[in-house]
């Protein structure tokens, strides 16, 4: 009988353990704005630098959307400072971009801005 008993005490407090689990808040993800107070531009290219980021961020890149654009590309579309067709294209001025895991690459696909500076790779943990 208080082998039975135990087993109750158990389980009861195996299920308060699992409530105060599911109650406890998920990890956010963070919110970034490309450039900082630059914004998207032609001097982000080392705005990464000393960040962390995970999968799950989000970046917001700020530009004048008559001037530029954001591009997400592979690892050879930022090394060629290409976007290929078919290419996600950003054109808001105001976008929010979820980061994947792995190394997320961006470039604005304005001839020459690209080669100019305005790129960058994010890799996310």
């Amino acid at each position: 009988m208080a082998g039975q008993g135990r087993v109750v005490m158990l389980l009861a407090a195996a299920a308060v353990v699992l409530c105060v689990l599911l109650q406890a808040p998920a990890a956010e993800s963070a919110v970034f704005t490309v450039g900082d107070r630059g914004g998207w531009s032609f001097s982000s290219g080392t705005w990464t630098t000393g960040k962390r980021f995970k999968a799950g961020d989000v970046l917001v890149f700020k530009y004048d959307s008559s001037a530029h654009d954001v591009a997400a590309v592979s690892a050879a579309g930022y090394k060629a400072c290409s976007a290929p067709r078919g290419a996600k294209v950003y054109k808001s001025g105001n976008d929010r971009v979820t980061l994947a895991r792995g190394t997320n690459y961006f470039i604005c696909s304005i001839p020459g801005h690209c080669q100019a500076g305005m790129k960058i790779a994010v890799t996310a943990a």
